[in-house]
């Protein structure tokens, strides 16, 4: 498998980069993030049943004491009433905003999708009138891109907007489904169908003929006002076009990147209550005159949530590092959005990969609680209703993964298949030769698709395939660079809790990474003596020797319990 290498990576990452990890936040950056916190704990919690029936004053003045501490601006430049902070910090605040049920899905809509468009596009003029307003939580946010018939095929909108003859402004009509903040929002971005292309417009709640249809009675996040917006007959002066006429697509493609990253951070802060509610519940239940948090299986599960966790939190900052390092350059704007392309497959990934693991950890925490679990005064039951909706969001994950296959393809393509596979360095240590048998995997599977004449558009399965071994091999990275960087400052008994959590993602993560590169290279061989020899080339390969992970995972749930919630 080692004949053709090439040291181009897949993404415009290297292993060997330490980079961002969330060790490096400093004392500013925790006093906001304990401002985040305590402002969920005091002000959120409290409200949350009254926010679940819709109580929209409760909401509004929610987002204006978010608005005084800050809270709202994190993205937003000084000059418009923001701290000009980056998007670590941002995904910090939605991180630890995912801890306030259906309030944290209003906010994180407002904050990312409800007013990075005005920074990133927005004139001059736009930005001195929305963003003050939108920052002090005065107005709130609202972003509309579904309709009925544009789901997933978001881009085919059938919402129109005619140029007046004076060319003084623009007639919308049409209407905008499940739109988050509908009920709430002063202003919303509306995308809109300008001949044949996409433009996306700024819509104030008191134009004419802007109306909106009743709440939708939803599983979860009941609280966060969900709607149709419909627009009638909408004249909307030509200066509220946001970006350029026609280049709608690029502004809904690019927030929704990032859209996908805050997202993201809010599941991890989501996953981490959860955490804390089982490890604290099972300390407490006693069962065969034991409390539960000493039975293995109980075990085996906390540990299961912590090291998901870790390996989602460790991709995540990653990838915020990575956008910074794009937004903090000299380089014009337009320049710095043109280059996002390059991270949209990691905010997907990061998107999908945390959507999943919160999936897990809220279903997991719900089954320690065991039949109280699904009894409404139990906080677990609204997480587990509140949590089903991330797979959905900001693209299905089925969306989100044909998205990352198609990057792969497209760059094996680009490269006429002849560098797909890597270098192999066998003096690195064992996690860092998982990833690298990994990488082969991945590689020899693209070059099999390539040369079979795949099309994964139409036979999905293998694009899912892939899109899970490049996830599997992101998280793998990011917690060994993650936790190789913390035992080089620190030494390695202050981090054996990272390196147990490292050792089991990279381990566990090659064991499925090997699966699903069986099935691509199955699926692309027609011959069975050619599956064999594909098979046995794969079984043959020099891996580490598995670990005995019981006793890891023992001791880190071990960890969990005397913490009574995540902390690493």
């Amino acid at each position: 498998m080692g004949e053709l290498q090439c040291n181009e990576p897949l993404f415009p990452h290297k292993l060997d980069t330490a980079g961002f990890t969330p060790e490096d936040f400093n004392e500013e950056d925790h006093l906001i993030s304990k401002t985040t916190e305590l402002f969920v704990k005091n002000e959120i919690m409290p409200l949350l049943d009254s926010i679940d029936r819709h109580d929209h004053g409760k909401v509004k003045k929610l987002f204006q004491e978010a608005g005084e501490l800050g809270l709202l601006s994190v993205e937003v430049p000084e000059s418009y009433g923001g701290l000009s902070l980056n998007k670590k910090l941002s995904g910090l605040v939605a991180e630890k905003m995912g801890f306030g049920g259906s309030f944290s899905v209003s906010f994180n809509i407002h904050a990312g999708v409800g007013t990075l468009p005005y920074v990133y596009y927005g004139t001059e003029e736009q930005k001195q009138k929305y963003l003050p307003k939108l920052a002090s939580g005065e107005w709130i946010g609202a972003y509309a891109l579904t309709e009925n018939n544009a789901g997933s095929d978001a881009l085919n909108a059938k919402t129109t907007a005619v140029l007046n003859e004076q060319g003084t402004a623009w007639l919308l009509n049409g209407e905008k489904q499940w739109i988050t903040n509908a009920q709430v929002a002063d202003v919303y971005v509306v995308f809109a169908k300008t001949n044949d292309s996409m433009t996306a417009f700024i819509v104030d709640r008191m134009f004419k003929g802007v109306s909106v249809g009743p709440e939708e009675k939803k599983m979860g996040i009941k609280g966060s006002s969900t709607a149709t917006l419909i627009l009638e007959d909408v004249s909307v002066p030509a200066q509220n076009v946001l970006g350029k006429v026609g280049q709608g697509h690029h502004v809904a493609l690019n927030i929704l990147n990032m859209a996908r990253l805050k997202l993201s951070f809010s599941n991890i802060g989501a996953s981490k209550q959860a955490l804390e509610l089982a490890v604290n519940y099972a300390k407490q239940r006693k069962q065969f005159n034991r409390t539960i948090i000493g039975f293995s299986m109980i075990q085996e599960k906390i540990a299961n949530m912590a090291i998901a966790i870790y390996g989602a939190e460790s991709a995540a900052y990653r990838t915020a590092d990575s956008l910074d390092n794009v937004f903090e350059t000299d380089e014009p704007l337009d320049e710095q959005l043109g280059k996002l392309a390059n991270y949209a497959a990691e905010c997907a990934i990061n998107k999908v990969h945390c959507s999943e693991i919160l999936d897990r950890i809220v279903d997991e925490a719900l089954q320690i609680h065991g039949g109280y679990g699904y009894m409404q005064e139990y906080e677990v039951e609204r997480l587990y209703r509140d949590a089903r909706i991330s797979r959905i969001f900001e693209g299905t994950n089925e969306i989100n993964r044909l998205t990352i296959a198609k990057l792969l393809m497209k760059k094996g393509f680009q490269n006429g298949g002849t560098w797909l596979n890597p270098l192999f360095d066998e003096e690195v240590n064992r996690n860092r030769q998982y990833i690298q048998f990994s990488n082969m995997l991945l590689h020899k599977s693209l070059k099999a698709l390539i040369h079979a004449n795949i099309n994964i558009q139409q036979e999905q399965e293998y694009a899912r395939l892939l899109a899970d071994m490049v996830k599997e091999i992101h998280v793998m990275e990011s917690s060994v660079i993650r936790t190789e960087k913390a035992i080089q400052k620190n030494g390695m008994e202050k981090e054996r809790l990272k390196e147990n959590m490292t050792n089991v993602i990279c381990e566990e993560g090659y064991r499925r990474v090997e699966e699903m590169a069986v099935l691509i290279l199955t699926g692309t061989e027609s011959g069975e003596a050619s599956r064999k020899v594909l098979l046995e080339e794969v079984r043959s390969l020099a891996v580490p020797l598995f670990r005995n992970l019981f006793i890891q995972k023992r001791e880190i749930a071990e960890r969990m319990a005397d913490q009574e919630k995540y902390k690493v």
